[in-house]
């Protein structure tokens, strides 16, 4: 499995449902994605990224609409490869983007860490590594909300891809 699992913010209009053009957007040079497609923001996650998502998914949801802890990581719309055996990759709409922003921008980090922290610090080096390991999700945690923050600033949807 892949050490690290990339995002990036695609105007919905140049979306397609396709897993070989999603696949290309991956692809393709930087600036050959930026010339297709005006805009251009991308954020990478390193093999964290699943204990990421297990900061996220002690958000409380007050609605069924409201389900950023799902979606911030990992969620989205599967997009199946025609070889079954790699990651589909994921894609959320401008919409759930927006709504992912939304909960990044209002979460409380530290409450968040609270939750998934006994789970978290045994697997970094335990209590004693516990600063150096909370730096490091707080640091992923920023990098996300400035990801979604300026996405919901362009109106863009959010494709992911982990490589297989």
């Amino acid at each position: 499995m892949s050490t690290y699992l990339r995002l990036r913010a695609v105007p919905p209009p140049a979306l397609r449902n396709s897993a070989t053009w999603l696949e290309r957007l991956f692809g393709d040079s930087s600036a050959a994605v930026r010339h297709r497609l005006v805009r251009h923001h991308e954020e990478v996650l390193d093999k964290r990224y699943l204990d990421q998502e297990r900061i996220y998914a002690g958000a409380l949801s007050h609605r069924a609409e409201d389900r950023p802890r799902t979606q911030v990581v990992l969620g989205g719309r599967p997009v199946f490869r025609p070889d079954r055996h790699k990651p589909p990759l994921l894609v959320l709409t401008a919409a759930q983007a927006r709504r992912v922003a939304g909960f990044l921008a209002t979460a409380d980090f530290d409450a968040l860490w609270d939750v998934a922290r006994d789970e978290l610090v045994p697997r970094y080096g335990g209590v004693t590594a516990e600063p150096e390991t909370w730096g490091a999700f707080a640091a992923a945690h920023q990098e996300l909300k400035a990801f979604y923050a300026q996405t919901a600033e362009h109106g863009d949807a959010v494709v992911k891809w982990l490589p297989a």
